[in-house]
């Protein structure tokens, strides 16, 4: 008998997982423990798997408006709690809710063709062939940077901002600081320039200069747009993703915690 049934009648859980052996496995005890529900009864998720299924969770059920509780049966797990088998629906009761808005990636393709995407963590542009990539940015209408000589650009959001950013040595960003980071990725010219950070208002547009010859391609997290000629990010307010968290392991606790690591 599934334990606990007047909990889920808060709590009517979907389970998702990945399909991950660890992954499956969990899912497999949790739901003989717990019970599930469609997506479309559900009052909460529980996913379980990596960060990467997080973002892929997030971006499926987008429209539903449910709150997302991880479970990490991945490696890094930056997005999930910690997993346990044990009191789930109290876990449920007692987790903090982030919110987070996405960017929206406008995409045109080298054939002119547009492409349009949302991305949690960053939108990215990397050379696709053997030489470096040349971008022109502009932010907000006003040209910035005449020429970027690099492998690639990004835009994050502070979610983000210890995924591909923090590879690249961007910035660490604080959930609640209103910014994005614009963060290069090994810089030739101009060969000091690390980055800027920017209002979340902001609308980052990226040119692909001789684009013919040095081919860039977009990406929204890690789904791509093909090769491109431009591409324009900005934050979406109006799109809300919600996160739950375990007390005092919020995303603001992480975000601080990863800079003194």
């Amino acid at each position: 008998m599934p334990e606990q049934p007047a909990s889920r009648e808060t709590h009517r859980i979907a389970f998702m997982a990945s399909d991950s052996e660890t992954a499956l496995s969990a899912l497999g005890r949790l739901v003989a423990r717990y019970g599930t529900v469609p997506l479309d009864a559900a009052s909460v998720i529980v996913a379980l798997g990596g960060d990467g299924f997080m973002l892929q969770t997030l971006h499926a059920t987008q429209g539903l408006g449910l709150p997302v509780y991880g479970m990490n049966c991945g490696t890094i797990g930056f997005l999930m709690n910690e997993f346990a088998e044990d009191d789930l629906p109290l876990r449920l009761a007692a987790a903090e809710e982030e919110v987070v808005h996405p960017l929206a990636m406008h995409a045109t393709g080298r054939d002119g063709t547009v492409h349009r995407a949302l991305a949690i963590n960053e939108v990215a542009l990397l050379r696709a062939g053997p030489q470096a990539a040349r971008l022109r940015i502009t932010i907000n209408g006003k040209v910035r940077l005449e020429e970027l000589v690099c492998d690639g650009a990004l835009v994050c959001t502070a979610a983000g901002s210890t995924a591909y950013n923090y590879s690249a040595h961007g910035p660490i960003l604080p959930i609640g600081a209103e910014v994005l980071a614009l963060t290069p990725m090994a810089a030739f010219r101009p060969r000091r320039w690390r980055g800027a950070l920017l209002p979340t208002t902001a609308t980052v547009r990226f040119d692909v200069l001789d684009y013919e010859k040095r081919p860039v391609m977009a990406d929204a997290d890690g789904r791509s747009a093909g090769e491109v000629a431009a591409v324009e990010v900005r934050s979406d307010p109006a799109i809300g993703h919600r996160l739950l968290f375990d007390p005092g392991h919020g995303l603001e606790e992480r975000l601080t915690r990863e800079q003194f690591l």
